[in-house]
């Protein structure tokens, strides 16, 4: 958006208000950045390389280095996150093509209904697929009464169940992003190359796919790192030979201290392989960056003859595979005497009466350390956006890499960074943070605090500064220049960025699930514990509630942004 041009008139020497150096405002942004990301992450190296007494070692890593057992962990972890990547790109890739290049019949819901497995936290998908897909699920009742099948099938107990759930969860964020690129695609560029020749799959391999390459290496990235990071997934579906879940099942046992240390050993592990990741992707999208002043969006064609039904087909047949989940979550929160048929034979509110009634601290702890999570991201957040976009203070370029660091960082790796960062008094306070309340919104307001940021970036990159600047020429402050004339113009995106962050934290369950003491429960912990005690109906319903609450949030997300939502993942971001 651009915005018309306005005359600046400076004022007289007199009428020049004296401003604090942007270095002093910005301390309060450097210190949180610093006290609850770095020293966390300093803090779970030192650890992996020291014993409980302090002395340096490197013992544990390699312990580590030798066992079997974590060498096929890591391997297998790299093998699941991998094959994530490639359903991920495949599937995620030919929607957002499809979605931004051809009209076709339903394309605008297919549009929304895509991005909507996005809103159901893993834990709760695979959950749902097993009420549908075990070996007692719908599916496998149907084939044995109407087929006569006389075993069932496995179609989600190992490596394949990992694979198929993270892979209809993780996919929306290609298409997410690769929907971005290929809108700014300019249109001449395609044009260009038909001049000469190069039409069909050609010119999609010589000119679309390396220019939508950035948005594609930026969504596969986010994909991998979450999916090497996932550990509840397997762990509910008998895979437990993996770096994540082994990281977890470490930390929680509390008795042998060897295993505890080599829990925190692969926490430092995932953390130090997120930021290789994210260093390797960067230059990947640095060598392959195009910036364009203006473009001229490539035409939407339409469909004919047999694409027009094979085209919906596909769609139809991803999404009904990925809306499984929400199908066995519902059966499950609202049915009862559901044993041995296809369906539940009796309906009930019991179990939601239960998680909403007799049990409502899941609830409200989760709306609680959420909002308030959101407000310390809003405090913090958007001047830290502001100061990327506006400023030139020393450490902007550290600051950026941080904020983009928090976002690649496995949730395992923060809660045993936090674990041992915050169990023992803070020097000068002496405050114990992890006996606080004050850390799971702290450590919710990290994890989702780059939605924000990115968010109020991209909105003042689409502010002109003339308008900031006609302010302070007639002598307002730099505080009231930005709450009279920059909050105003871009609180869309800002706003649109705290609810994508609030969504997220909703769904938070690898870090608090560590953190967590009695009366602090979230909704993610609740399930798990509900699921794993075998208190299947309450699991549901809470999974149920989780993803209503999950819903509204992405409907109000989507009615501020609508198709530029791909812009948050980092596609446009450095």
């Amino acid at each position: 958006m651009s915005s018309p041009a306005v005359d600046v008139v400076p004022l007289p020497a007199a009428a020049r208000r004296w401003r604090l150096p942007a270095v002093v405002w910005v301390a309060p942004i450097y210190g949180f950045l610093f006290l609850f990301i770095v020293f966390p992450l300093w803090r779970l190296f030192a650890d992996a390389v020291s014993t409980d007494e302090g002395q340096w070692t490197v013992r544990y890593l390699v312990d580590f280095a030798r066992d079997a057992f974590y060498q096929r962990a890591l391997l297998n972890s790299v093998v699941v996150a991998g094959g994530t990547v490639l359903g991920c790109a495949v599937i995620g890739f030919l929607a957002a093509f499809l979605l931004v290049r051809y009209d076709f019949p339903g394309r605008a819901l297919f549009s929304y209904l895509t991005m909507l497995p996005i809103i159901m936290p893993p834990l709760v998908g695979i959950m749902g697929l097993v009420f549908i897909l075990g070996r007692a699920g719908t599916v496998n009742v149907l084939l044995m009464d109407y087929l006569g099948l006389r075993t069932p099938v496995n179609f989600i107990y190992g490596w394949h169940g990992v694979l198929l759930a993270m892979i209809l969860h993780y996919f929306p964020l290609i298409t997410l992003n690769v929907v971005d690129g290929l809108s700014k695609v300019d249109a001449s560029l395609e044009e260009a190359a038909e001049a000469v020749g190069a039409r069909g799959l050609r010119k999609v391999l010589d000119i679309t796919i390396p220019l939508v390459t950035p948005g594609f290496i930026s969504g596969a990235t986010l994909v991998f790192i979450l999916a090497f990071a996932d550990f509840a997934t397997p762990l509910v579906v008998g895979v437990q030979n993996l770096i994540a879940s082994q990281a977890y099942l470490n930390i929680v046992q509390f008795v042998d201290r060897r295993l505890f240390k080599m829990g925190i050993v692969i926490g430092a592990l995932m953390a130090a392989m997120a930021i290789v990741f994210l260093v390797v992707a960067r230059r990947i999208v640095a060598m392959r960056e195009y910036a364009v002043v203006s473009y001229r969006a490539v035409e939407r064609r339409p469909l004919g003859g047999l694409w027009r039904v094979v085209v919906p087909a596909f769609f139809t047949a991803v999404l009904t595979l990925a809306f499984l989940p929400y199908l066995g979550v519902a059966l499950a929160a609202f049915g009862r005497a559901w044993s041995l048929t296809p369906f539940p034979t009796r309906f009930t509110l019991a179990h939601l009466d239960a998680v909403l009634h007799l049990t409502p601290i899941y609830v409200i702890n989760t709306l609680r350390w959420s909002v308030l999570a959101v407000a310390i991201i809003l405090a913090v957040g958007v001047p830290l956006g502001w100061v990327l976009a506006r400023s030139t203070v020393p450490g902007r370029g550290l600051m950026d890499a941080i904020v983009t660091l928090v976002l690649a960082l496995p949730g395992t790796a923060i809660g045993i960074a936090y674990i041992r960062a915050f169990h023992f008094p803070l020097p000068l306070v002496g405050l114990v943070l992890s006996r606080l309340w004050i850390i799971m919104p702290l450590v919710l307001a990290v994890r989702r605090m780059p939605y924000t940021v990115r968010a109020t970036f991209a909105a003042l990159l689409n502010l002109h500064r003339s308008m900031e600047e006609a302010a302070a020429s007639v002598g307002a402050s730099g505080l009231r220049t930005f709450f009279d004339v920059t909050l105003p113009l871009i609180w869309r995106g800002v706003l649109a960025g705290a609810l994508f962050s609030l969504m997220f934290a909703l769904q938070e369950a690898a870090a608090t699930i560590l953190l967590f003491l009695p009366g602090w429960e979230t909704m993610t912990v609740g399930i798990f514990t509900f699921y794993t005690s075998g208190t299947i109906g309450q699991a549901a319903a809470l999974g149920f509630v989780l993803i209503l609450l999950c819903a509204a949030t992405l409907y109000a997300v989507y009615r501020l942004t609508g198709a530029r939502m791909g812009g948050l993942f980092g596609s446009g971001g450095g």
